[in-house]
């Protein structure tokens, strides 16, 4: 089985410091939690830039001072948003790909997002993909309903990605795919052949989902941004902290956590 990557999920656009006060907000306050995230074992961290007051921005240069700041502090994989918030254009969103992350997320479908819809046309797809193949980024297949795998095949058939694939399933956001033991064991045995992929659980289903995906040799993602709880009725600490109980559960089931270099030749990032 291959080695565990970890990856920690630091903000999110929606969650605010009124009810997780640990949330962190400006460039150095996330570049320091991916640090303490990194030295519990995370190998990636997936970003959403915050403007000063805490609302979501897209903007360019919100993330490239995040990313410049990371990249001082440990030689984590950077991963910017292309989702961002579900009220922001494609080109809004589109902007932290001019970076040249090592990777991206691409989310290829439109699904219920809580009381909003997470936007994602063909036409949207399509640009997104030929961005991130023009500047040389890896995309991470973000999925939240079992379509999106069938999208993303797409997406090959044009050329507009390149195989092997990695998903996120991302199970337990309201309206979209719920988060069972069932749907995990589906979506696992519907993407392509030689693909990799990760989970995301959403709130009280982040730990038992990381649990399976261990198990299944499949990888996982925790953080703020899908979960603010340790533990019911108890916020976690930091976003290293709930690394650091995916990195405990893995070591007590034999399956060791990779680093980011390892990361990077798992995931074939060039």
């Amino acid at each position: 089985m291959e080695k565990l990557i970890i990856t920690a999920a630091l903000t999110g656009a929606e969650v605010t410091q009124d009810i997780q006060p640990n949330l962190p907000i400006t460039a150095e306050e996330i570049a320091i939690e991916a640090e303490k995230a990194y030295e519990a074992g995370a190998a990636i961290v997936h970003v959403h830039a915050r403007e000063e007051d805490g609302s979501p921005t897209q903007a360019k240069e919100a993330y490239q001072e995040i990313k410049e700041k990371i990249e001082a502090r440990c030689p984590v994989i950077f991963q910017p948003s292309t989702g961002g918030a579900t009220w922001h254009t494609a080109e809004e969103r589109l902007q932290p790909v001019e970076l040249s992350p090592e990777m991206a997320t691409l989310s290829t479908g439109t699904c219920n997002f809580g009381e909003d819809v997470f936007m994602n046309t063909q036409e949207y797809m399509i640009k997104f993909a030929k961005k991130m193949k023009e500047k040389g980024v890896k995309p991470e297949i973000e999925v939240f309903e079992a379509g999106m795998i069938a999208n993303a095949q797409y997406l090959v058939k044009k050329g507009l990605i390149d195989t092997p694939l990695h998903f996120d399933f991302v199970l337990g956001v309201p309206g979209a795919m719920p988060a069972s033991a069932r749907n995990l064991v589906y979506m696992a045995e519907t993407i392509p052949a030689g693909s990799t992929w990760t989970v995301a659980g959403i709130g009280r289903h982040e730990t038992p989902l990381a649990m399976m995906a261990i198990a299944m040799g499949g990888h996982v993602r925790v953080g703020f941004e899908d979960n603010i709880y340790y533990k019911k009725g108890e916020l976690a600490k930091s976003n290293a902290q709930l690394v650091e109980r995916i990195a405990r559960m893995a070591a007590e089931a034999g399956r060791e956590v990779a680093t980011p270099d390892e990361a990077r030749k798992i995931l074939s990032i060039k």
